[in-house]
């Protein structure tokens, strides 16, 4: 989804009311973008954890007791019986048996592949950003256009009201 180009929309012309729909469809994005920005920064964590995890583990882990996670909160022992034979989430779901040169590997593209998204959206929260303080900008000029024809209304009254 690109972002909203505030240039490419005439502005001055819509409504207080149009203007401020516009702005809440932007800060709605804005929320959604940052909450996926957070979502991908969490998996770069994870990914660069299970890096550093992988990178630990050698033919001389081999019999090293480890725990094992069964759930996010529950853990068993075990032993680490073929150091070199991991079994990789590569997504919803899917298990694969890879060694630990081609997980380093897959993690890598994994956590590369993140940090490519995380600066695509860095850029489209950027311009969203933009966008709503465009948009605040010019409802704050119409606002004061507003009250100037209200106050030039008051003016013209009194005065017609006191020849």
């Amino acid at each position: 989804k690109k972002g909203l180009r505030m240039s490419s929309i005439n502005l001055d012309s819509m409504s207080l009311e149009e203007l401020n729909q516009l702005k809440q469809q932007e800060e709605s994005r804005l929320q959604a973008l940052v909450g996926r920005f957070q979502q991908f920064r969490s998996a770069a964590v994870r990914l660069s954890a299970s890096m550093s995890a992988v990178s630990e583990i050698t033919p001389a882990s081999e019999g090293k007791e480890v725990m094992v996670p069964l759930t996010e909160s529950v853990y068993v022992p075990g032993k680490i019986r073929e150091p070199n034979r991991l079994l990789v989430d590569i997504g919803t779901g899917f298990y694969v048996e890879k060694s630990s040169k081609e997980t380093s590997a897959f993690l890598d593209r994994k956590l590369k592949l993140v940090d490519a998204n995380s600066d695509n959206l860095t850029k489209a929260i950027t311009a969203t950003r933009q966008n709503i303080e465009s948009l605040t900008v010019t409802m704050q000029g119409k606002m004061l256009e507003i009250r100037a024809k209200q106050e030039g209304q008051r003016v013209r009254a009194t005065s017609e009201a006191a020849n």
